[in-house]
């Protein structure tokens, strides 16, 4: 983890804003030498000379405490790896990723069945908990959001209502270009910090 962040510390350090505030989809402060990146609706502040990654406000704090194993990684091989590219529209499922498999076994399994049975009585506490978070409603499955963890990598969850039948359910979904932007590993870090800040 700390090898991986040293690398994107190192290629920041000599980046040209410019060109990643172009592909990230991000703002540049010259004053305070930090780029400027929304996430989940909360402003995050990265300082490559300082090697610092802050956050405004509650969202912005938790992304950075206690999902910070997540985020931390995530945000910064977004800035040095994404492209400027248009979204598709398409929605996809982690699955058919290149790799995908690696959210479907072992410790790596998303916890959307949790999150399923939390939200399963409560659409709307759902639907507001997204929205909260900077999310927009979509016409999915009996509710569901989509988010922005980063700019060019939307995120919609889907919430299924449980019946006689069937156990609640909930299924997480990326734009078809999220795999051209991150390695896998990264954008399994990014599903599991849009699980958890939901729960």
């Amino acid at each position: 983890m700390e090898c991986g962040e040293n690398k994107c510390w190192d290629i920041l350090a000599t980046a040209d804003p410019a060109a990643i505030c172009r592909s990230a989809a991000v703002d540049f402060d010259a004053s305070s030498g930090c780029y400027i990146l929304k996430s989940f609706g909360a402003e995050i502040l990265i300082s490559p000379a300082d090697k610092t990654i802050s956050g405004s406000g509650k969202t912005g704090e938790l992304l950075l405490t206690r999902l910070g194993y997540f985020s931390r990684l995530s945000i910064l091989w977004y800035l040095v790896s994404a492209k400027d590219i248009a979204l598709s529209g398409k929605l996809i499922n982690p699955l058919n990723l290149r790799g995908g498999h690696l959210f479907f076994r072992g410790t790596h399994i998303l916890p959307l069945d949790k999150l399923a049975e939390k939200f399963n009585d409560d659409t709307e506490g759902f639907l507001n908990k997204g929205i909260s978070l900077g999310g927009e409603k979509v016409l999915h499955g009996d509710a569901a959001v989509r988010f922005f963890p980063l700019p060019r990598i939307p995120v919609t969850l889907i919430l299924w209502r449980g019946n006689d039948e069937f156990p609640p359910g909930a299924d997480l979904l990326f734009d078809s270009t999220a795999e051209v932007h991150l390695a896998i590993d990264v954008l399994w870090s990014i599903a599991m910090m849009n699980i958890l800040i939901m729960m």
